[in-house]
C-alpha cells in the first residue's frame, strides 16, 4: 500500500543544510499498524509528513496504492490526501469556533457532501465515539480526551484506508491517554491501515511493527510479539 524508495528530504535554515531525512526505503501493508520511534530531530514527524502528502521529498518516489504520488500537482495531491488519508495530532488542530459537529463535519463540506448527508454521518460518528451528548459543544467546552476523540471522528469520517498519528496522546492524562489508544487500535482491528509516532515506548510496543529513527534514516525496522 505505502511504498517509499530513496527518500530524501533536505531543509536549508539559513547557511545551514539540513538532511532530514536520508535513503529511506520502506513498505507498509494494508492493515499493518506500525509505531514509528527515535530521538527528538530524528525524522519521525517528517516522514509522517511526506506519507501524508503534507510535505514532498527533495528525492525519492512514494507511491501509494501502486501509485506515483510524488509529482501530483498540489490539487491532486490533494484530492488524494482527503480520499486516503486520516490525521490525528498531538495539538486536536480544531476550530475554536465550531461546534464538534461542525469540526468533523469539515472535511465532507470540502468533499462537496451536502448539507443534511454531512450533519447526518458527522453525528453518527460522534456517537460512535461516544460523544453523542457533546456535538453542540464547542472545542474550550470538551476536555482534552473528548477533543482528541473529535478529531479522531474527524479524521475517519471519509473512511480513509490510512490512519496517521502523531503523538495522539501527547496532550492527555494517562486515563484519556488509554481510551484514544483503544479507539486507534479498533480502528485498526476494523482493517485501517495505522501508523502511529510516540515518544512513548508503552505506545510504541502495542503496535505490530516499530520502527526506530536515527539521523534521518531508519536504524531498526523490527515485527513485535503480539
Amino acid at each position: 500500500m505505502i511504498s517509499l524508495a530513496g527518500i530524501d528530504r533536505i531543509f536549508q535554515v539559513g547557511d545551514q543544510t539540513v538532511h532530514a531525512l536520508a535513503n529511506v526505503n520502506l513498505e507498509i501493508t494494508a492493515g499493518e499498524y506500525v509505531s514509528i520511534m527515535g530521538p527528538s530531530g530524528s525524522g519521525k514527524s517528517t516522514l509522517l509528513n511526506i506519507v501524508g502528502l503534507l510535505d514532498r521529498p527533495t528525492d525519492g518516489i512514494y507511491k501509494l496504492d501502486g501509485r506515483d504520488v510524488t509529482g501530483l500537482s498540489d490539487e491532486d495531491q490533494a484530492r488524494v490526501r482527503r480520499e486516503k488519508i486520516g490525521f490525528v495530532f498531538q495539538a486536536f488542530h480544531l476550530v475554536p469556533r465550531l461546534t464538534a459537529l461542525e469540526n468533523v463535519a469539515v472535511p465532507m463540506m470540502l468533499a462537496g457532501i451536502g448539507i443534511n448527508e454531512r450533519r447526518r454521518r458527522a453525528a453518527k460518528s460522534l456517537g460512535d465515539f461516544g460523544l453523542g451528548d457533546r456535538m453542540d459543544h464547542r472545542p474550550s467546552q470538551l476536555s482534552g480526551g473528548q477533543r482528541q476523540r473529535v478529531a479522531m471522528a474527524r479524521a475517519t469520517i471519509m473512511r480513509p484506508p490510512v490512519l496517521l498519528a502523531d503523538e495522539p496522546t501527547g496532550n492527555l492524562d494517562r486515563a484519556s491517554g488509554h481510551e484514544v489508544v483503544g479507539l486507534l487500535e479498533q480502528l485498526n482491528a476494523s482493517g485501517v491501515t495505522l501508523i502511529v509516532v510516540t515518544h512513548d515506548p508503552e505506545l510504541g510496543q502495542r503496535a505490530r511493527r516499530q520502527l526506530h529513527m536515527v539521523d534521518g534514516s531508519i536504524d531498526t525496522d523490527d515485527v513485535l510479539q503480539p
